[in-house]
């Protein structure tokens, strides 16, 4: 096998590949031995097919299927060694690939367009200026977080006095008819009413104010019209029977519940963050604004990268791209991509592929590397956020753990996680690099740079 390269400019080459005889001979050969010992053909038994005739039948698609292994292994192999940076995958050369006859034994002679990424310098110094926008966390913010915790970690406490609309009332609901029990009617012994939930006011207004062991009438198919199957849940019911349901129910109430939300207290502390990790309300609140203020950080981390990428893109200068191959790869590599639609989307292709080739480099000039480590530190950090997105904090690390081992034994996942780890470590190396000044921004004027974006995107 001989392979060549030939520059066409900065960004394009053409690859030359010859698979001569010798290459593919002998697998050939013993392909041929593997198939006639299976090939059923006809008035032969296994095994017994002579080899000419097995590769008079056989032997081109096979020769086919060696050679493109080679081809494959050929281009892979190349672009490794050769540490070429290639913008998407070759593809045959439209001009100099003639029709190869896999009919003929003898060499064969392959051609590929590739694309060969841009160079791109980055000379990056303190003099270049950008602002690092961190959000302050104050005061209102933590009492607004505190308040969800309370909220999240509450629980139902039984009361004496009348329900309200949102208190949850429990009792024995009957089928009646003509006043009276209903013969082998429905009858639910522990069924649960939150007069909230109720559509219609009259039906609402009965369970407003009742105690334990008040008894009233109401009508489920009123109360909850057009939701059979809230109906259904509430009865005990098949979706399906609700229709011949009896208009009037009797309610027997045997308790009320109210929700109470959590005390400022070492049990509340503790669920949140974990066992004696603080102790008065003082640290408490000290622990959820460094909670709250973790929570913003990606943020900011965000908004910074989107700053720096407009000043590392004016750095970088004009790059040329391989225009013509990148849009004859866009539209043989996706299945539903037409011209048409490759031509509206190229611009903003191309805007992503400067960018991510900008990072790149970011990443060859400060010899970035992504360990193991680092993305099961991002998992962890993800399955963490996760969790706090339904009030759940202060987790033990093995559950965390187990979950976030979950998420990496998916490939697209663990390929997300993977990038936003060197997204992490870039950031954190423009930081280093860059002037950086920092400024305390509210969360409302912080919002306002997303706001004008959304504006501008939706005028677009």
């Amino acid at each position: 096998m001989n392979i060549s390269l030939t520059n066409v400019d900065s960004v394009n080459a053409v690859l030359q590949i010859i698979i001569t005889k010798e290459d593919y001979l002998e697998k050939v050969e013993s392909s041929l031995k593997n198939f006639r010992k299976k090939a059923n053909v006809p008035g032969f038994r296994p095994g017994t097919v002579p080899a000419g005739m097995v590769k008079k039948m056989y032997g081109k698609s096979i020769i086919a299927e060696e050679v493109n292994k080679l081809v494959g292994e050929g281009l892979y192999n190349y672009i490794q060694e050769n540490k070429l940076n290639v913008l998407g995958e070759p593809l045959p050369n439209e001009e100099k690939q003639q029709p190869v006859d896999f009919a003929t034994e003898g060499d064969y002679e392959f051609f590929f367009d590739i694309a060969l990424a841009p160079e791109i310098k980055l000379a990056l110094t303190k003099k270049d200026k950008i602002t690092y926008y961190a959000i302050d966390v104050y005061e209102e913010l933590v009492e607004k977080q505190i308040d969800s915790y309370k909220a999240n970690y509450g629980k139902y406490e039984t009361i004496s006095e009348g329900a309200k609309e949102t208190d949850l009332t429990k009792g024995k609901i009957t089928e009646l008819e003509n006043g009276k029990a209903k013969e082998n009617g429905i009858s639910v012994e522990a069924g649960v009413v939150m007069a909230s939930y109720i559509k219609d006011a009259e039906e609402q207004a009965k369970f407003v104010g009742v105690k334990p062991g008040d008894i009233i009438t109401f009508n489920p198919g009123k109360a909850y019209e057009g939701n059979e199957t809230e109906i259904a849940s509430l009865l005990h019911i098949e979706k399906d029977a609700v229709e011949a349901i009896s208009p009037e129910f009797s309610f027997e109430v045997t308790e009320v519940t109210r929700y109470k939300e959590a005390d400022l207290d070492q049990e509340l502390f503790d669920k949140i963050f974990g066992e004696g990790t603080v102790k008065t309300a003082e640290e408490f609140r000290t622990k959820v604004k460094e909670t709250v203020a973790q929570q913003f950080t990606p943020d900011s981390d965000y908004k910074f990268l989107l700053d720096a990428k407009e000043l590392l893109e004016k750095k970088a200068g004009d790059i040329e791209f391989p225009d013509a191959f990148l849009k004859r790869w866009l539209i043989a590599s996706g299945k539903e991509r037409t011209a048409e639609s490759v031509e509206a989307e190229y611009p903003k292709i191309v805007e992503d592929l400067k960018f991510h080739l900008i990072k790149e480099q970011i990443a060859k000039d400060k010899d970035l590397k992504i360990e193991n480590e680092d993305v099961k530190a991002i998992a962890i950090q993800a399955a963490r956020a996760q969790f706090a997105q339904y009030g759940m904090m202060g987790l033990p690390d093995e559950m965390v753990e187990n979950y976030a081992n979950d998420m990496l034994k998916n490939q697209d996942n663990a390929r997300n996680l993977v990038d936003r780890a060197m997204e992490n470590k870039i950031i954190e190396s423009l930081k280093s690099t860059l002037g950086v000044t920092e400024k305390a921004i509210s969360l409302e004027e912080f919002r306002k740079f997303f706001e004008n974006e959304t504006a501008e995107e939706t005028e677009a």
